[in-house]
């Protein structure tokens, strides 16, 4: 853990395995061209951008850090999260809607009080690092000064978060339910003071089709509408009781996605989380659209909400990358996301590969984000959100490696077997913001 005033350093030369991926890896390829792999080089990275790698050693003007024999990736993207749920992540026994009413809106309201949004938000934001995400697409809660805390924490540590105050008008418990009027304002200002602010953007940020009246399903998509640059984040059809509900309360659309794409929630910088039960027609209008689903395997296990069918959306052409939903899912961790991601896929007769897995938590992500330009890969001219790993951890994961065949065999075995204990350092914008304590 470091302190997040660290200041970035001029000139930094990481030195390790480097893995990143140039394009998006087919569906079932453990041999693809997208794959980059450079072992054995020295990342370079001078004033928070990322110059190069090479094979030479630097020469005293940068500070090296040598991390031979190590993995060096890109910082993970995590494209739906919740803040202020660490208060009940592991809670048990419940289905979506009840787990809501009896853990997550309690937890949530007390994040009115501007010392607990601030302490939640401080915490949250160092448990993301130290887990090697170093970019995230976050709800806060319905309090305005909980979106406030998430953005000042992210921006005091360089990040790039994307997050807004969510917007809930009804079906929600005293002391979390907003007004259309108030909801409103509070998003003009939250914009006009933290939007495009250094690594920061906005969220329109719709808890989920019950939880708003239309007319704040409208307002929202006013919001959208108004400024193209702004992100709209929600969820859709995570469960079945959820999306029966969502039947009942708007009867005149066609589908739970539908609701949004009426009320103009459904454009580019969309980002859906779960999409366990869609069609054909909605995985087509969400291709037409360029919306994401944030795929988040461990809460769909966790919750018992469904299995996503990942191939049906491949073949649609709708972009999916991944995410961890805490507290639904149970780790801020990518790695152990990316392991329950293979086995929902194993369930329906599918293989994720780790090149798969890896480029949905990194470039996969940067692109459906419209950040490839900045975040995602270890290429020329990209920030410096960069994380050092170990391939192995315990003396298991380490003949693991030993005896594993080929890159993707050991980068499928660091998939499965890794979680936080084997990151080593993660640097954001060319600043070490986290590393791992010595002994």
């Amino acid at each position: 853990m470091l302190n997040p005033s660290t200041s970035t350093v001029g000139r930094v030369a990481l030195r390790g395995d480097l893995l990143d991926f140039t394009a998006e890896p087919g569906w079932g390829e453990v041999e693809s061209d997208a794959v980059r792999f450079r072992p054995d080089h020295w990342l370079l990275i001078e004033n928070g951008r990322i110059t190069g790698a090479q094979t030479a050693e630097p020469d005293a003007s940068w500070q090296r850090h040598d991390h031979r024999g190590k993995l060096i990736l890109p910082g993970f993207i995590d494209t739906h999260v919740h803040m202020p749920q660490l208060d009940v992540i592991a809670s048990y026994g419940t289905e979506l809607l009840d787990w809501l009413n009896t853990y997550t809106f309690p937890a949530e309201t007390r994040f009115a009080d501007p010392a607990h949004s601030q302490a939640g938000a401080e915490l949250f934001v160092a448990a993301l690092l130290a887990n090697g995400t170093t970019a995230a697409v976050v709800f806060p809660t319905a309090h305005k000064v909980s979106a406030e805390a998430l953005f000042a924490s992210a921006r005091q540590r360089g990040m790039r978060l994307v997050t807004g105050k969510v917007l809930q008008d009804r079906h929600s418990p005293d002391g979390l339910r907003d007004d259309v009027v108030q909801a409103r304002n509070d998003c003009i200002d939250l914009i006009r003071r933290w939007h495009g602010v250094d690594r920061l953007a906005y969220a329109v940020t719709v808890r989920f089709a019950p939880t708003s009246t239309p007319e704040q399903l409208a307002m929202a998509g006013e919001l959208c509408a108004a400024d193209p640059t702004l992100y709209m984040q929600t969820h859709v059809a995570e469960n079945r009781a959820e999306v029966e509900w969502v039947k009942q309360l708007f009867p005149q659309a066609r589908s739970y996605l539908d609701v949004y794409a009426s009320a103009g929630l459904l454009h580019r910088r969309s980002v859906l989380a779960h999409g366990v039960w869609l069609d054909d027609a909605d995985r087509a209008a969400l291709r037409q659209s360029g919306a994401q689903i944030a795929h988040s395997p461990s809460s769909n296990l966790f919750l018992g909400s469904g299995l996503f069918d990942w191939t049906a959306s491949l073949a649609s052409g709708s972009a999916v990358s991944l995410a961890t939903d805490v507290g639904g899912g149970t780790s801020l961790s990518m790695i152990r996301t990316m392991a329950d991601a293979y086995k929902v896929q194993a369930m329906a007769g599918q293989r994720l590969t780790a090149w798969k897995a890896l480029h949905s938590a990194t470039l996969g992500s940067a692109h459906a984000l419209l950040l490839a330009d900045e975040i995602g890969s270890l290429e020329a001219g990209r920030v410096a959100d960069v994380c050092v790993w170990d391939w192995a951890a315990d003396p298991v994961a380490k003949r693991r490696m030993e005896v594993a065949r080929s890159l993707h065999e050991r980068a499928f075995a660091w998939m499965t077997l890794a979680d936080d204990r084997n990151l080593v350092q993660a640097w954001v914008a060319g600043a070490l913001r986290h590393q791992r304590p010595s002994g």
